[in-house]
């Protein structure tokens, strides 16, 4: 008899309880959504909800910009929505950890410029050189801020460092790589190995032999260092250097504009 009772109740605890197929959907899709862009401030800016609770903020040109980064999980994101700074966002950059993060064309210079005049703005990162912010996938948003730059460095002479003669060869190659985000390797000759999309680079130059010098639009990370000093790889160069990355003893490191092309 308990045990005839036990399966009853079993049974109507499971018809009663267990969720329906709609329910656990319901619930794995409440799990998964997005955090919804807030209106912040009188000015009705678009941003993250997290914006006023974290010490850290991050300014973007539109909304669009707001809702990819947000899609990353980033929610202490804040627009600003034309090329006039907002009072609101004036007001969080003296009282936070500012990071703009602009476009990589001619509009994110002037909205730059623009930031620089009337905010305190902590740190500059840069989409890569023709994208926007909105177009980007995760993995170059995090690149991309991982290559921020404080601003005080933005206010170093821009001549400090003396430029690096390369061969014509590379330097031809470095002109013509600018805006494409593709890589070349070449051997020691200055013989092109292979030209490959920036994304698949580093897992690249872990299968290839004889590979001298690595010119690629995009940014000199740390990864791409400790392959290129493992493989023996004599130079890099690149549009940008990620400020994490550690000098390499054997890798000599250039950007493009350390670039000019040698004497014959």
């Amino acid at each position: 008899m308990i045990i005839d009772r036990a399966k009853e109740i079993l049974h109507k605890w499971t018809i009663e309880a267990m969720p329906s197929v709609d329910e656990v959907f319901k619930e794995v899709a409440e799990t998964l959504k997005i955090a919804k862009v807030e209106k912040y401030g009188s000015e009705e800016l678009s941003a993250g909800p997290e914006v006023d609770s974290s010490k850290e903020i991050f300014v973007v040109e539109g909304r669009a910009d707001v809702i990819n980064l947000m899609r990353c999980g980033m929610l202490n994101v804040i627009a600003l929505e034309g090329a006039k700074v907002p009072e609101a966002i004036k007001k969080l950059c003296k009282e936070k950890e500012a990071t703009a993060f602009l476009d990589g064309d001619r509009g994110g210079d002037l909205i730059l410029k623009e930031l620089l005049q009337v905010t305190d703005v902590k740190h500059v990162a840069r989409a890569p050189r023709g994208k926007e912010v909105e177009e980007l996938n995760c993995k170059e948003i995090f690149e991309a801020l991982e290559a921020k730059v404080p601003l005080e460095e933005l206010f170093k002479p821009k001549r400090e460092k003396k430029k690096i003669e390369v061969p014509k060869e590379v330097a031809q190659i470095t002109k013509g790589l600018e805006g494409t985000l593709e890589a070349v390797l070449l051997n020691e000759k200055l013989e092109q190995i292979e030209r490959l999309p920036v994304s698949q680079l580093a897992e690249r130059l872990q299968q290839t032999e004889g590979v001298d010098t690595v010119v690629f639009d995009g940014i000199i990370t740390q990864r791409i260092v400790d392959v290129a000093s493992e493989k023996n790889i004599k130079n890099i160069i690149a549009s940008r250097i990620s400020e994490a990355v550690k000098p390499p003893l054997n890798v000599q490191l250039m950007t493009f504009p350390d670039v000019m092309e040698g004497q014959e």
